[in-house]
C-alpha cells in the first residue's frame, strides 16, 4: 500500500474495479499519510476518515454485487475548501463560512461523486481565493512539502501540496489569476486551468457573476497528467446553473499528433525576467517539443505588458464594492489582511462609468491582439512563474510576477502545467503550455509528452 498512495487515480480505479486492493484499503492508506504529513503542511483542513471509511465500505459493496458508478469508483479526493461539499463545512476561508455546512456540492464535487469518487476532505485556501499565499484566518497557514518554510502558491495551494506530498490522488481547484497552475509549478504536481465556459463553477465561492466573472475557471489537479485526462470529461459541460457554461465538445488528448502542432515560446515575457533554471527550463521543454516533431520557434504574444494592469483593473474597478458585497454574503466582519489591503487598494481604483466602459473596450482589443498572434500557433510554452517556490510572505511576491499565468485568464485559453526540472534549493520548476480555446487536448497531449520526458512528479523529502 505504500506504494499505491503514489500511483495515479487513474492506477488506483483499475486496482479497485480489478480488486486487486478494495477502496477500504485505499482510503484507510490515504488517511494514514495524511495524518503522518498533515501536521507539518497544514493542507487538509476537514478530513473525514469515518463517513470516507462507510463510503469506501459500500463501494466495495456495489462492485462485489457487479455494480461501477463510474471511472473513479471507489477513489478518494479531496476538494478545495472553496468549493461546496455536501454534508462537509466549505468555509472559502472566511471567518463568515467558518461553520457553513452546505446541502448540495458544488457542479463538479457531484459529478466526481456520480463517477464514484469518494470525500476523504477540504484543502487549504486563501480567504475567498484572492492570494497566492495559502493562509486565512480560519485554518491558518498550509505549507510546501518540499521545503516547510516556503509557500505552497495560491489560491489552490492546500490542494497541491497534499497532492505532491502523496497525501491525495487528485483534488480540484479554482483559478483566477493562476490559482491551479502556480500552486503546480511550485508544488511540482500537474494542473490544468480549462478554457473560459468548459466546467461550472456552480458552488464556487466566487459565484459565476460580475465583471471579473471570466476569468476563473475549474480545473483538476494530480501527481500525473493521466489523471487530468481522466477527470475533466467527468466535471466539464453544461449544468444549467452557470450561464457561461459552452456545450463544446471535448477532443481526446491520446489522438493528438504532435508532429502536427507548431508551438511558440519565450522565457521572458518583458515584465519580470525569470530565473536562469526557469528560463532554462522552458527552453528544454520546447526542445522536447521540437523533438517530438513539433515546429517551434521563439515568439512572444504583443501587448503582454498590458495584462496584469486589465486584469486588476476588471477586478478593482469598483472600487472594492465586489468584495465588500462577497464578505457580507458570507457574513464576514473580519477579513483577512491581505483582503483588507485589496479592499484598500481598489477603493484608491475606483473608476468612472468612461473609464469602466473604457477598460472593458481595452480588454476586448487585448483578446483580439493575442488570438490574432494565435492563429499562427497550436500551444504557447512560457514560465508559470519568474522563480521556484518563495519563502512565506517573501518581498519577491509582488503583482507583476502572476502576468505569466494572468494574461492566459484574460483570454480565457486553456493552460496546463507540469514540472519538467528542479532548481539549485531543489525545489520544482514547471513549464505551461498554453494551447487554442477550446483546445485542452492539445494542451494536455503537449504536456504529457513533457511529463515522459523530464519525469512530472517527485517525491519530496516527507
Amino acid at each position: 500500500m505504500s506504494e499505491l498512495i503514489y500511483a495515479s487515480a487513474t492506477a488506483v480505479a483499475k486496482a479497485i474495479r480489478t480488486k486487486e486492493v478494495s477502496s477500504e484499503e485505499v482510503v484507510k492508506a490515504y488517511v494514514q499519510r495524511i495524518e503522518d504529513v498533515n501536521p507539518q503542511l497544514n493542507a487538509v483542513v476537514r478530513l473525514d476518515a469515518e463517513g470516507a471509511l462507510a463510503e469506501a465500505r459500500r463501494s466495495d459493496e456495489e462492485l462485489a454485487k457487479g455494480g461501477l458508478r463510474g471511472p473513479l469508483h471507489g477513489v478518494p479526493m479531496t476538494i478545495k475548501d472553496a468549493l461546496d461539499t455536501a454534508g462537509v463545512i466549505s468555509s472559502g476561508g472566511t471567518q463568515g463560512r467558518s461553520a457553513f455546512v452546505p446541502e448540495q456540492d458544488a457542479t463538479a464535487v457531484a459529478r466526481l461523486r456520480d463517477a464514484g469518487a469518494i470525500l476523504l476532505g477540504k484543502t487549504n485556501t486563501p480567504e475567498l481565493t484572492l492570494d497566492f499565499e495559502t493562509d486565512n484566518l480560519v485554518y491558518g497557514r498550509t505549507n510546501n512539502p518540499y521545503d516547510l518554510s516556503r509557500t505552497c502558491g495560491g489560491s489552490s495551494g492546500g490542494a497541491a501540496a497534499i497532492i505532491a506530498a502523496g497525501g491525495i490522488p487528485f483534488d480540484i481547484g479554482s483559478d483566477t489569476g493562476g490559482s491551479i497552475r502556480l500552486p503546480s509549478h511550485v508544488c511540482g504536481t500537474a494542473g490544468i486551468r480549462p478554457t473560459s465556459g468548459r466546467v461550472p463553477r456552480t458552488g464556487h465561492i466566487l459565484p459565476p457573476a460580475g465583471l471579473d466573472q471570466s476569468l476563473t475557471q475549474i480545473g483538476p489537479m494530480a501527481r500525473y497528467v493521466e489523471d487530468l485526462i481522466t477527470i475533466l470529461p467527468i466535471i466539464a459541460g453544461v449544468d444549467w446553473r452557470d450561464p457561461a457554461i459552452v456545450p463544446m465538445p471535448l477532443a481526446d488528448p491520446n489522438q493528438v499528433n504532435l508532429s502536427d502542432l507548431r508551438a511558440a515560446f519565450y522565457t521572458d515575457n518583458g515584465i519580470v525576467t525569470p530565473t536562469p533554471e526557469i528560463m532554462a527550463a522552458v527552453e528544454a521543454a520546447a526542445s522536447a517539443l521540437e523533438k517530438a516533431g513539433a515546429t517551434v520557434e521563439e515568439a512572444r504574444p504583443p501587448g503582454m505588458e498590458k495584462a496584469m494592469d486589465l486584469l486588476l483593473g476588471c477586478q478593482l474597478g469598483d472600487g472594492g464594492a465586489g468584495f465588500k458585497r462577497l464578505l457580507d454574503l458570507y457574513g464576514t466582519t473580519e477579513p483577512h489582511p491581505r483582503i483588507a489591503n485589496l479592499i484598500a487598494m481598489a477603493q484608491g481604483s475606483k473608476m468612472t462609468s468612461d473609464t469602466l466602459s473604457g477598460l472593458v473596450f481595452e480588454t476586448d482589443q487585448f483578446r483580439s491582439e493575442m488570438l490574432s498572434f494565435m492563429e499562427a500557433y497550436d500551444v504557447v510554452v512560457c514560465p508559470v512563474l519568474p522563480f521556484p517556490a518563495p519563502p512565506h510572505r517573501a518581498s519577491s511576491i509582488q503583482l507583476p510576477v502572476f502576468a505569466y499565468t494572468a494574461t492566459y485568464n484574460l483570454t480565457g485559453w486553456p493552460a496546463a502545467v507540469v514540472r519538467v526540472s528542479t532548481s539549485p534549493e531543489g525545489l520544482p520548476i514547471g513549464a505551461q503550455v498554453v494551447a487554442r480555446p477550446w483546445r485542452e487536448d492539445v494542451a494536455l497531449a503537449a504536456v504529457k509528452h513533457l511529463e515522459e520526458v523530464f519525469g512530472g512528479w517527485q517525491r519530496p523529502p516527507m
